[in-house]
């Protein structure tokens, strides 16, 4: 019950700063518009050089542009969906370094609620945007013989990409707590795990493909599932009920990072500035 409670007041208090934000970019509307048109052009540069490599090739590690373009619009809805929610994360070691993490602390809502809220972007719903457009296109255009499984796995492979990628931001923060110094290793694993996800996992070592899924397991994320959806070899030859454990192993990252922020929090000593 408590634990309900707290979830919440978290809930709650994220909202309340989030709102703020967004209400502070709506003052100056056109500054919006054009920031948030930058930030979906930019972002769109990434499958433009996907297009431009298919116009040399016909095929990249066997998969045909469609299904290429299903894995980054899957990647990049999901990671689009995190970045929104989480996206500030990664400004934590530096609120450690000049000592304004320490406010957070004697505030009366949850620290990762305060965090996670902290300079909400509205802009960043131009990478969910072009996420999303490259995925319905996708859907259109692969070759694919559909059933009410793999129809219903589409969302579901959405939803528990974006919550993996959360565990992700959280789980980098906990550790910028101890680093203090790390946020480009966080994005290392958060923006960086995005773009690798763009491609087949056919293209990478079996050993690099082992730590994707069994020690950070982004492949679950579209790999695993979408290899079901297309009609593709499971990487590392997982089980065909592999392609239905993303909500679990959204689940199982979910606790895994709460814990580790939990660590971080307790081990954290002020910097005295």
């Amino acid at each position: 019950m408590a634990e309900t409670s707290r979830l919440g007041e978290g809930v709650r208090a994220y909202w309340l700063i989030a709102g703020m934000w967004i209400r502070s970019s709506m003052t100056y509307r056109t500054s919006f518009v054009v920031t948030m048109f930058g930030n979906l052009l930019m972002t769109g540069l990434d499958f433009v050089g996907i297009l431009l490599m298919f116009s040399q090739v016909d095929s990249l590690g066997g998969w045909g542009l469609p299904e290429i373009a299903f894995l980054y619009g899957l990647s990049v809805t999901s990671f689009g969906i995190a970045d929104l929610v989480l996206g500030s994360m990664d400004v934590l070691g530096a609120r450690i370094r000049d000592g304004s993490f320490d406010i957070l602390l004697v505030r009366p809502a949850p620290v990762l609620a305060q965090i996670g809220a902290d300079r909400f972007a509205v802009r960043r719903l131009g990478r969910i945007t072009q996420g999303t457009v490259v995925l319905v296109w996708a859907l259109v255009s692969v070759d694919v013989d559909w059933s009410a499984a793999k129809v219903l796995l589409v969302p579901v492979m959405v939803v528990s990409g974006a919550a993996i990628f959360c565990a992700v931001f959280v789980a980098g923060a906990a550790f910028q707590i101890f680093a203090q110094d790390a946020s480009e290793v966080q994005n290392a694993f958060t923006y960086g795990g995005t773009t690798l996800l763009q491609y087949p996992p056919t293209v990478f070592g079996k050993d690099f493909v082992r730590g994707v899924t069994f020690m950070l397991p982004l492949a679950f994320v579209n790999w695993v599932p979408a290899s079901y959806v297309l009609d593709r070899p499971y990487p590392l030859d997982l089980p065909q009920w592999a392609a239905f454990a993303p909500p679990l192993v959204a689940v199982a990252c979910g606790a895994l990072a709460g814990l580790a922020w939990r660590a971080g929090l307790g081990s954290y000593r002020s910097t005295g500035s």
